[in-house]
């Protein structure tokens, strides 16, 4: 069994999620190759700052430009959407795998309610009228609200988990449904995965992805494929296809490649600052993150104001191979303005000027990204020297 030690780990991890020396090119080929490596992104509606699906990418690709989205899958149909662990982009070369899952949408299985549903009336009329929206079906309801959708939408949601219908695009970052026979490109794979294929897609993609993983981290995403997961692992292993890993101080037995232990000599230390997203593939395994970086962090944007601890949507900062920071940030549209609202130093972290030097420069790329001319530091947990340059150099 080969053995490395945590820093090894995060250091290969962070590099097969793109966040530690790895180059995926420039402009839309470069957010391309990011959600084909990676495996998915994820989508989200929360807008504090930019979103989650388009900051993902932007710490990734620093030319990229929220038009790549929209190109990538309307024009170039190179990607597609539907459910991950979540709502997300995934490759359209992995198409067939969506399947299994839209089988047992097909079959019964509800999504988000229960109950009736106008199916197939919805259904025909995207079929005779072209592509539609949620808004085009007008339907009398006595309340509003996400958790009282209408009859048709939830009709068009079920469609879409089902399989009969896709996104075929958004506007306004509303859904635009057409059926999937409209949308999909011709020549893509459509045949049904078997147990075994879809188990070894999600080892092959999840180490490709993390460098390493554990039997319930690969199938962190599919729960139902644990026992075909760890059935594959147990045949991969026994081929010689992959390597059993251990990291020092951790409990679970890993699984990786000798590709990816050979790409372990090839990373290089680095210290340079990334913002995430509180929704970034690197950091939506909490368990993941206690083990191997210890740090304990929640989104506290689903947890009620008075029982938060740090902020409504407060965004990891990584600094080289080391959560050091967390920022709670707001993104005001109206004096174009990134305001830190806050930014608290993890306990144990030594602040030094080459990290608030680096955290500047990070800054400022952010708030380009965020369409801001200006930042404004409200309140920072540092001495007095190192907010003073600080402020100084995001001026």
């Amino acid at each position: 069994m080969n053995t490395i030690t945590p820093s090894e780990a995060r250091r290969l991890y962070l590099h097969s999620q793109g966040l530690y020396g790895r180059d995926y090119g420039r402009g839309k080929a470069g957010a391309l190759n990011v959600i084909e490596h990676i495996g998915y992104i994820q989508i989200d509606t929360i807008a504090v700052v930019e979103r989650a699906h388009h900051h993902t990418l932007f710490t990734r690709v620093k030319d990229y430009k929220k038009s790549y989205l929209d190109e990538l899958m309307e024009s170039d149909k190179a990607i597609f959407e539907y459910w991950s662990h979540a709502a997300a982009y995934l490759p359209m070369r992995d198409y067939r795998y969506s399947l299994p899952r839209k089988k047992l949408f097909a079959e019964g299985k509800q999504h988000w309610f229960h109950g009736k549903k106008p199916l197939e009336m919805v259904y025909d009329r995207i079929k005779a009228e072209g592509p539609l929206q949620s808004k085009d079906f007008e339907e009398k309801r006595a309340a509003k609200g996400w958790y009282e959708w209408k009859t048709t939408k939830q009709a068009l949601e079920q469609l879409f988990m089902a399989g009969r219908l896709m996104v075929a695009g958004r506007r306004n970052f509303q859904k635009v449904y057409d059926l999937t026979e409209r949308v999909l490109p011709a020549g893509i794979d459509t045949t049904m995965p078997t147990e075994r294929e879809m188990a070894r897609h999600l080892v092959l993609s999840a180490i490709d992805a993390s460098g390493f993983a554990a039997a319930g981290e690969i199938s962190y995403l599919r729960r139902t494929q644990h026992d075909p997961v760890k059935k594959a692992l147990a045949a991969m292993l026994r081929d010689g296809e992959l390597e059993e890993l251990r990291v020092d101080g951790l409990r679970d037995t890993c699984y990786t490649t000798t590709a990816k232990l050979d790409e372990l000599q090839t990373i290089r230390t680095q210290k340079k600052i990334h913002i995430l997203s509180p929704f970034d593939n690197a950091i939506i395994q909490r368990r993941r993150l206690i083990n191997l970086f210890d740090f304990d962090y929640t989104i506290e944007c689903y947890v009620p104001e008075p029982k938060r601890v740090y902020g409504y949507f407060v965004l990891p900062v990584l600094y080289g191979d080391t959560f050091a920071a967390r920022l709670d940030a707001k993104a005001d549209a109206a004096t174009q303005t990134l305001l830190v609202r806050q930014l608290w130093i993890e306990d144990g972290f030594k602040v030094s000027e080459a990290f608030v030097k680096a955290l500047a420069k990070a800054l400022q790329q952010f708030a380009v990204f965020n369409r801001c001319t200006h930042i404004k530091i409200e309140k920072a947990r540092l001495d007095r020297a190192s907010l003073s340059l600080l402020k100084q150099l995001v001026k």
